[in-house]
């Protein structure tokens, strides 16, 4: 049933070059979505899908800070591949600084990524699926959106905002039949979450996350272990289906444990 769960529909999949958005886009096309993986760089969404002897991922490339080139991809979408049936929000940036030497360029392009593109892909989405009264966006916000982070107040703050306009985007679209939640994952095996790390080469590190950092007054990870992309790409994949019909305006936390909901 997995395999085909999703046959006939269309997703759009941004940030799809690496990490959760690469592990989102397989999953989907496993299932059967015909996938449309989006990144502005696009080095890693081409050998995406050059990975499928078929053509259930095609790539194409948009930067989605921009609002005209996110509602060009979604028209060459929906005139090239189908109507769209799923939009996943994934495209993310990560800029760490204590907030007093946080640079204003830095907080801006933090916001540009993880927020104004998440609106500017739901909207252009939600203009298409409304008038069809049919469709789900799942935005993959962050467990620091909760829970405050040292040296992470711009992240936190832009998926704080994000998270809550999807929230607001699935009350509005209710009525429609359309679907909006969000995804918000702990720390995650991904580039992003290596370049935590002082030194990523180091065996301990991964105990260290797992254990927690009381001197940033940050909790472990009850489940010990550490998540792999493919864990919030599986809770993303449940969201868009139809076992997930009756939720809307949901917040799925994984992250083993880490923020103690």
């Amino acid at each position: 049933m997995q395999q085909s769960e999703l046959a006939g529909r269309t997703a759009l999949v941004t940030g799809a070059g690496q990490g959760i958005g690469e592990a989102v886009a397989r999953v989907l096309a496993d299932r059967g979505a015909r996938v449309v993986a989006v990144d502005r760089t696009p080095g890693g969404i081409k050998a995406l899908e050059a990975s499928y002897a078929d053509d259930r991922i095609v790539a194409r490339a948009a930067d989605v800070t921009d609002a005209a080139a996110v509602e060009a991809v979604v028209d060459d979408v929906e005139r090239t591949v189908g109507p769209l049936d799923i939009l996943v929000n994934v495209a993310g940036i990560l800029r760490t600084a204590p907030v007093v030497e946080l640079g204003d360029d830095d907080w801006a392009e933090t916001f540009a990524v993880n927020s104004t593109g998440v609106f500017h892909a739901s909207r252009a989405a939600a203009r298409r699926m409304t008038p069809r009264r049919s469709g789900c966006i799942v935005t993959v916000g962050s467990n620091a959106a909760g829970v405050p982070r040292t040296s992470m107040a711009a992240y936190a703050a832009s998926k704080a905002a994000a998270t809550m306009f999807t929230k607001c985007l699935g009350l509005e679209l209710a009525r429609s039949g359309v679907r909006c939640n969000v995804v918000s994952p702990g720390s995650t095996d991904t580039a992003m979450q290596r370049d935590l790390w002082v030194d990523p080469e180091s065996k301990d590190v991964p105990g260290r996350v797992i254990e927690g950092d009381p001197e940033a007054y940050r909790v472990g990870i009850p489940l010990g272990r550490i998540a792999e992309a493919i864990d919030i790409a599986e809770a993303v994949a449940f969201l868009v289906s139809d076992r997930a019909r009756h939720i809307t305006m949901h917040d799925l936390y994984v992250d083993g444990g880490a923020t103690l909901r």
